[in-house]
């Protein structure tokens, strides 16, 4: 039995590597969820840089399971258990979401050679998440072959999202 082709899954199950690839959901949400677990660590007290990098890293990978087994069993025929491929499969493509969460835990990392302090070193991080975000929704839009007038939207539409998390970042740490 054959399942029906996925929209923004290249036949092959090879959306990780496939060169014209458009669905950039994970980047563009575990970048959200970077700006997230940024914004409310620094907001709720004092986190040694290593608490951060590591909390960055570890949210990521929980989110990258949850995303994974969500998928799968959500698509499960009933009665039949899970292929390995289709498994393996699932994780890549949602392997983004890890991802996202690297440059942020970096911009953490390298803070203390940029002269920053904690304060300081959630903002960059918080700005890195942010501003990848924009830039994997863009460059979806983009290779998905829509205008730029809609490329552009979806990156003006995931700036105002993260600027919702930069407000709630600014109004907890009042």
């Amino acid at each position: 039995m054959t399942s029906a082709p996925v929209p923004g899954r290249q036949p092959g199950g090879n959306e990780g590597t496939h060169p014209g690839r458009t669905d950039y959901a994970g980047a563009v949400y575990g970048s959200l969820l970077a700006a997230s677990v940024v914004a409310t660590a620094g907001s709720v007290g004092d986190f040694p840089r290593l608490q951060l990098v590591v909390l960055l890293l570890v949210t990521g990978l929980v989110f990258w399971v949850a995303h994974v087994y969500a998928h799968l069993a959500g698509e499960r025929i009933l009665g039949r258990p899970i292929d390995r491929g289709e498994a393996r499969r699932v994780a890549r493509h949602e392997w983004s979401i890890v991802e996202a969460a690297v440059l942020p835990a970096v911009a953490v990392a390298i803070s203390p050679l940029l002269g920053l302090g904690l304060p300081g070193t959630a903002w960059l991080a918080l700005g890195v998440a942010i501003a990848q975000q924009v830039a994997w929704a863009t460059l979806g839009a983009v290779r998905a072959g829509a205008s730029p007038r809609f490329a552009v939207g979806e990156g003006i539409a995931n700036l105002l999202l993260g600027l919702v998390i930069v407000a709630a970042k600014a109004a907890l740490a009042h």
